[in-house]
């Protein structure tokens, strides 16, 4: 087949139209100045045509030398056309930028995260503490350094904070993997080694031990969202958000149904959780429908329910250490040093989720009326005990 019948001038005379430079590359003008190369191929016996380029960006010898190479591929029986669809596939795969897998992760995975995500805790680290600095960096080329420099500085200050954003890390490039694309797996790893251990060591919630929480229980009397809430919060054993987002269409009878998304730890969507109200929390409920609005039973002076913010501040200027949060451990340990409870009632009082997963899938029940039994055993200790003395300032 006779070959190089085209020159590079009399390219630039030809009128439009396709033209034959021979072993089946042809130049197809559309216009004067305009055109494209492509070559004919039999690929596993089919006529195809593969393009090299447009012309004048693609010169002449350009494209004989990129047909050529093609040509050869073609005798070591390789396709030509999907060996350079692959490598296309690949460049676009490996330019994917950090930020990008990031976005994408947490995309595929806000049907596992309580509200989907809404709240932003879940991306909050890596958008804080991450991306700024590496979030432009394709993630084919993100290291254990690039990962070490950026948490290095919140290390030792915001422990918790910087391990969540090395495991968000660590499963952003997981799913780049999954992608395709070309990244070091351990990378995170080697940065937690580079890292050394933090000296930051975590505290408990300061809490009023169970005997001294009667007192406090019989000062929240003047009938007021905070002292109501304060006292279902006791009662309850419940979690702040749960507690404060409480509406009127979540009770039904003596059950409060708290919704998914308010509960902390569940598992996914699955799960809302069952309180059995005592005899007490319902007198208390009564008191605290008067101040309910727009369906939540503790809501703000202006718009919106409490904040968690309000409670605090109310022990804080008694002079306490004790915090809200902390009547959780004061019910679990009065559980613990005054009754029997079996371990798993204990902690599913507090809303724990209690052994592995096969354990869970075969227990069905949340124990509900062994719950009831010692909450209101719980309220009996808030209202009729004494408690040891606690240090109260009258707000």
């Amino acid at each position: 087949m006779a070959r190089n019948k085209l020159s590079s001038r009399g390219i630039n005379a030809l009128e439009p139209g396709k033209y034959c430079d021979g072993a089946g590359l042809w130049l197809a003008k559309s216009g004067l100045q305009s055109g494209k190369w492509f070559l004919r191929l039999t690929v596993h016996g089919k006529r195809r045509e593969m393009g090299l380029g447009g012309w004048p960006d693609v010169g002449l010898a350009e494209a004989r030398q990129a047909s050529s190479e093609a040509r050869r591929k073609l005798r070591e029986g390789n396709d030509p056309i999907r060996d350079r669809q692959r490598k296309r596939l690949e460049a676009q795969r490996n330019i994917h930028l950090f930020r990008d897998i990031a976005r994408d992760a947490f995309e595929a995975r806000k049907t596992e995260l309580r509200g989907d995500g809404i709240a932003g805790r879940w991306f909050s680290p890596l958008e804080l503490h991450v991306l700024p600095k590496i979030g432009n960096i394709p993630v084919s080329e993100i290291t254990q350094i690039d990962i070490r420099d950026c948490l290095l500085p919140i290390w030792h200050t915001k422990t918790e904070t910087a391990k969540k954003a090395l495991t968000r890390a660590s499963i952003c490039i997981q799913h780049a993997a999954a992608l395709g694309i070309d990244v070091d797996l351990q990378a995170t790893k080697k940065a937690r080694a580079l890292l050394g251990k933090p000296r930051q060591t975590t505290t408990n919630i300061p809490s009023l031990h169970w005997k001294d929480v009667p007192i406090f229980y019989e000062s929240l009397n003047d009938g007021s969202v905070t002292h109501l809430a304060l006292r279902l919060l006791i009662l309850t054993g419940v979690r702040s958000k749960s507690l404060r987002f409480m509406r009127e269409d979540q009770i039904d009878g003596d059950i409060w149904t708290i919704p998914a998304e308010n509960v902390k730890g569940r598992e996914g969507k699955t799960s809302e959780f069952r309180v059995p109200l005592s005899t007490e929390v319902m007198k208390i409920l009564g008191q605290a429908r008067r101040h309910s609005r727009d369906g939540y039973i503790f809501p703000s002076v202006r718009k919106g329910v409490i904040s968690d913010a309000t409670m605090a501040r109310l022990m804080e200027r008694r002079g306490m250490q004790a915090r809200p949060h902390g009547f959780r451990s004061s019910l679990r340990d009065w559980l613990a040093e005054t009754t029997d409870a079996p371990y798993e009632v204990a902690e599913t009082m507090l809303g724990h989720i209690v052994g592995n997963s096969v354990e869970r899938a075969y227990r069905r029940t949340d124990y509900l009326e062994k719950r009831r039994s010692l909450l209101e055993r719980w309220a009996s200790h808030l209202t009729k005990e004494s408690g040891a003395s606690v240090r109260l300032i009258n707000t």
